[in-house]
């Protein structure tokens, strides 16, 4: 366990008082190690010099010169890994939009705070702070991979899929696992998608990545059924696989070769990147794979990158809720408006919903009451190694 002492916290708000008041409440609970500015390019300029990042940024949300929305912005191009908390004086339906914005760019929140704080409530928050896995060390802003190394981590076989349950809410069931690639990297540790992907795709190489994942994820599904474990395999596909006319017949392929049903695989695409193709090449793979008999999600809903009306219009067979509006739906009146829309239009459409993020036992039950067909998280398990994957549905760990 981290002492409390050893935690990093930066402290960006503009009021004075404010100021004071949070660095004694942390003081009081023996938080020492605080820092503070007051205003979000000072904050920034700190976090660049410093070349470490914070464990933990309590952030304003109204500051003059740079809101807290923007400061945001600005952490995520510098990849922070570390722990947010937003305080703000802003009444409760802006705070709602603000975390949502938090969760949209994949930052860990640890909550928010009303002004005046509560020192209760602020040490209740900084006490689910955790820090990052050891395997996983924060990583430079500036440091990125390029086409070399990770063409070279490719080719070694660097590149491994962990795997995690998906359930049937009703009975709790496991049903299927999503693979997952990471890096292993050999000095950076285990890599998330987000880490490469993107580079990935920059460099050309999304057909290799596709390929290694892909291939490595059928040969476990034909190992699960092998051994009796009839399990379904989602996939997430890069919008750039998507728009190749060849990819159909490329997936098809792998999937015969591997013998593994098409009928068995889920490819997932998020629904951020759908509008930003070729709608014509991509209604065309699409239209080619559901042909073939593979089925076809689309990840990260909610944000309303795809209208209904256009949604009617494209093949899917599974919207997947994003975890913004699946973590704490039992308690917020508005995710829990957000969840209900999403799972009409589901319903009107004949998809099958899965609720992301389960984090929680109130979100899970509430999963029960509402008729959510499925569910992922870490409630259920986090992702991990097919060999784990196998002991953990053999030792009974899914949930009812």
């Amino acid at each position: 366990m981290t002492e409390k002492s050893a935690i990093r916290i930066l402290i960006v708000d503009d009021d004075f008082f404010s100021l004071k008041l949070l660095i004694r409440m942390l003081a009081n609970s023996g938080f020492t190690h605080v820092a503070t500015c007051d205003d979000g390019h000072a904050a920034l300029e700190r976090i660049d010099n410093s070349g470490r990042h914070p464990d933990l940024i309590l952030l304003d949300l109204n500051m003059p010169g740079m809101d807290g929305g923007e400061f945001v912005r600005h952490l995520v191009e510098r990849s922070y890994k570390g722990g947010l908390i937003l305080v703000s004086g802003e009444d409760e339906r802006v705070l709602q939009v603000a975390e949502n914005l938090v969760h949209a760019h994949r930052l860990t929140l640890l909550g928010s705070l009303r002004k005046p704080v509560a020192p209760d409530g602020l040490v209740a928050l900084i006490g689910k702070w955790s820090p990052p896995s050891q395997g996983n060390p924060l990583r430079a802003a500036t440091e990125v991979y390029g086409a070399t190394e990770l063409r070279a981590a490719i080719k070694k076989g660097e590149l491994v899929n962990y795997y995690q349950p998906k359930v049937v809410i009703a009975t709790g069931r496991v049903m299927g696992a999503e693979a997952l690639v990471r890096w292993q990297h050999p000095s950076d540790g285990l890599l998330l998608p987000g880490d490469f992907v993107g580079a990935a795709e920059e460099y050309g190489l999304i057909d290799d990545l596709a390929r290694v994942v892909l291939s490595s994820a059928f040969a476990q599904a034909r190992l699960w059924q092998e051994t009796g474990l009839a399990l379904q395999l989602a996939v997430n596909v890069s919008i750039n696989n998507l728009v190749s006319l060849e990819f159909a017949d490329f997936i098809s392929d792998l999937a015969a070769t591997a013998g593994v049903a098409p009928q068995q695989v889920v490819l997932e695409v998020a629904e951020s990147r759908i509008m930003s193709c070729d709608l014509r090449d991509l209604l065309e793979t699409l239209t080619r794979l559901r042909l073939k008999r593979f089925r076809l999600s689309i990840d990260d809903f909610g944000y309303g990158h795809i209208l209904p009306e256009q949604l009617r219009n494209i093949p899917f067979d599974e919207v997947k809720i994003d975890r913004s509006f699946v973590h704490h739906v039992s308690s917020d009146g508005a995710k829990r408006a957000k969840f209900d829309a999403i799972l009409s239009l589901a319903r009107q459409l004949n998809m099958e919903t899965v609720a992301e993020g389960v984090e929680d036992r109130d979100d899970w039950d509430f999963l029960c009451r509402n008729g959510c067909d499925l569910a992922q998280g870490y409630l259920i398990a986090e992702p991990m190694p097919a060999t784990n994957l196998v002991s953990w549905i053999l030792a009974g760990h899914a949930r009812r």
